[in-house]
């Protein structure tokens, strides 16, 4: 298969922020990097602000009300760990453990709410469920509903998870941007279209093959990473 070498062509330069994952910390020298940088830039974060951290309920409430300040600039994507906030809400999670064993006992306790046992009766899941409903409120739990899955400019697309490499971006599973698929990181891409996403942990910001890997592990390594992209490429920040 030949390799990848389409020139990154966003229509305007624009900058994209990884996987938050509780650590409001760290978000905020984000935005204050993003201030330097290019004030009146668009911004995509791309999901996973909340589990692990301490602080994802001061995390979704800022990026709520940074979005609705500014909504031609800040763009919010969904991520797999606030679809499976939203699955254990809506009662659709088979498994109520797999969100707090993947670090929902630490959205959980940010939003006030602790739990009596490691894995809380039926019972209890529902006074839980019905405890974080009132704690997020109508306003921060419509905009959760509300992300979208995927960003476009130019041949640059930036999702949570990636993509898959054989299918057009338009016309993308669900399931792949937000979990991510086998062959994202085996194969490049045919059709010249890049993909900027988080989820995978790497150690640096990876450039390669048309991905921007920029999730670099935030809540184990401290260290939240922002890249700015233009038709110059794709240049870290801090």
């Amino acid at each position: 298969m030949p390799g990848f070498d389409a020139p990154i062509r966003p229509d305007s330069p624009f900058c994209a922020v990884g996987d938050i994952h509780g650590r409001m910390d760290l978000l905020s020298d984000v935005l204050g990097r993003l201030a330097l940088d290019g004030p009146d830039l668009p911004v995509v974060f791309v999901g996973d602000y909340i589990d692990r951290g301490p602080d994802s309920a001061a995390v979704l409430r800022h990026l709520c009300a940074l979005q609705s300040t500014d909504p031609e600039r800040i763009s919010c994507l969904l991520g797999n760990h606030e679809d499976m906030l939203l699955a254990f809400l809506d009662g659709s999670l088979h498994d109520h453990r797999i969100w707090l064993r993947n670090g929902g006992v630490a959205t959980l306790q940010s939003f006030g709410i602790s739990l009596s046992a490691k894995s809380p009766a039926p019972d209890e899941v529902a006074q839980i469920r019905s405890g974080l409903q009132d704690a997020m409120g109508p306003e921060l739990l419509a905009w959760l509903r509300g992300l979208p899955l995927v960003w476009n400019t130019g041949n640059v697309w930036v999702t949570h998870a990636g993509a898959d490499p054989f299918v057009d971006m338009p016309r993308q599973d669900r399931t792949a941007l937000l979990w991510g698929h086998p062959d994202f990181r085996r194969h490049a891409r045919t059709d010249g279209q890049w993909v900027v996403h988080g989820h995978t942990i790497v150690p640096e910001v990876e450039c390669r093959d048309g991905r921007v890997a920029i999730d670099t592990g935030a809540f184990y390594t401290g260290r939240l990473s922002a890249v700015h992209l233009s038709s110059d490429g794709v240049r870290p920040l801090g």
